[in-house]
Formats: C-alpha cells, sequence, structure tokens
C-alpha cells in the first residue's frame, strides 16, 4: 500500500514565509530555511515552496532562497510561482528543486505542461489548481487567486492529466486558511475521475481534518500551512494520529 503523504507549505513573499485566510490578509509565519530544517527533522514527508507573488508580480521565483531551503533540507522539494518556460525549470532543478508547480502559466499556455513532462518527466510536474466556487461551479483562478480563468475544474484537471502532468495539487480558495477541512467531495471527484496523485490543500486545522482527507476524500498527500507554521499540530502528532486510525504513513 502506498503511503500517504504529508507536505508542510511555504508560502513565500518578499523573503519571508506568510499565510493568510482566502488567500488575503497575510501574516508573518518565520523565516523560510528555519522552518524548511524543521520540518526535515519532524518527519514531513516533502515541502512544497511557493513564492506567490512572483506571477502577479511578473517576475521569476527567488532562486538564491530556494537554493538556501535545498541545502537545509534532505527531503522531496516542489518549488513554485512565476515559472513559465524550460528554462526556468530547469534553473530551479539546478538549484536544488525535485520537482517544481506551475498554475499561471499552466492556463495560460497548456502546451507548457506537454513540454515540461517532455523534457523532464511528468514526475517533475506538479499543476497547482486554486478553484473557487461560483453559482454552483468550481471556476478555476490564477494569479494567486486574482483572476478567473475560463475554465472549470474538473474539465482543467482533466486536460492537466492528459497533457502530462505528474500531479495535482488542489486547493478549495473557499476552505482556504479557514481551519474547518478539506474539501473532500471534491477531492474523492477528482481522484475518482483521474489517475494521477491529487494533493489535498486548503482547510486543515486539526488532527481529523487530515483522516478526513484520505478516507473521505481519497487524496494521496495532505499540504497544510498555518497549523504546521504556528505549532498547532506537529508532523510526530499527526503521523502518529493516522497511524492509529490504519492510514499508512512514513513513520
Amino acid at each position: 500500500m502506498l503511503t500517504k503523504r504529508i507536505i508542510p507549505c511555504l508560502d513565500i513573499k518578499d523573503g519571508r514565509t506568510v499565510k493568510g485566510v482566502n488567500f488575503v490578509g497575510l501574516r508573518d509565519a518565520g523565516d523560510p530555511i528555519e522552518l524548511a530544517k524543521k520540518y526535515t527533522e519532524a518527519g514531513a514527508d516533502e515541502l512544497v515552496f511557493l513564492d506567490i507573488t512572483a506571477s502577479h508580480e511578473k517576475r521569476k521565483t527567488l532562486v538564491d532562497l530556494v537554493e538556501k531551503v535545498a541545502q537545509a533540507i534532505s527531503i522531496p522539494f516542489t518549488v513554485g510561482g512565476g515559472i513559465s518556460t524550460v528554462e526556468d525549470v530547469a534553473r530551479l532543478l539546478q538549484a536544488g528543486a525535485d520537482k517544481i508547480t506551475i498554475n499561471s502559466a499552466a492556463v495560460r499556455q497548456p502546451n507548457l505542461i506537454q513540454e515540461l513532462a517532455n523534457c523532464f518527466g511528468s514526475q517533475c510536474v506538479v499543476v497547482a489548481i486554486d478553484a473557487k466556487l461560483e453559482n454552483g461551479h468550481w471556476r478555476v483562478y490564477t494569479g494567486g487567486g486574482r483572476q478567473k480563468s475560463d475554465w472549470e475544474l474538473l474539465a482543467w484537471a482533466k486536460e492537466v492529466e492528459q497533457l502530462g502532468a505528474g500531479e495535482i495539487l488542489f486547493t478549495s480558495m473557499d476552505h482556504d486558511g479557514t481551519k474547518k477541512g478539506f474539501a473532500n467531495e471534491l477531492l474523492a471527484l477528482l481522484s475518482k475521475e483521474l489517475t494521477i496523485p491529487i494533493i489535498a490543500s486548503g482547510g486543515a486545522g486539526n488532527l481529523g481534518h487530515f483522516k478526513d482527507a484520505f478516507e473521505v476524500g481519497l487524496a494521496d498527500a495532505a499540504l497544510a500551512a498555518s497549523i504546521f507554521h504556528f505549532e498547532e499540530i506537529s508532523i510526530p502528532e499527526l503521523k502518529n494520529y493516522l497511524n492509529q486510525h490504519k492510514i499508512a504513513v512514513r513513520l
């Protein structure tokens, strides 16, 4: 049985880790390098680093910071923010990233997914999808949740898989930072309709929310930020809890 993965997320703005609610109201959560070290030692399975204003500010991801984080950790490391070319990805992989995640650029130029998968392998390409419920439809957003796209969630997720993405990182904008649980019905739908792994993001507030993401949402991995950054839940505590509930995790 494949183990379920626990993934802390470092949302980076101006070189610092930040966290908000529903993609707004950001507050400082600490030094990314120190947090990355802490999570590696605590037993996180992977780490995600998102330069959350890079696309909006039309600039590239902070490569020097990626390099420093990569040197501080020994677990798989996914980087996103401002990536729009094969050269961007090559630079980040050279800096120490294991995988990259694209969102806005993928919606703008879907063929980029195929191009990256052909160049670096599908296992390296994670497509992040941010979606929000509007008039009964889950609409895909880009630009850090600022711009509404023409895509509906499931249609875009299927397109992404077909183009060669290795994983999908799905964030419900309605659940993000609320600590009321993940969007489990949607996660289950994506998991049943697609064959690639789905990472749940947005809404973790307690131990039971992770259990539900795996049991109800059928997610392959669960990502969280503030509850780890502000030490509301520790990774060893979470993994022990999941293990006690017969959910396979790497202890």
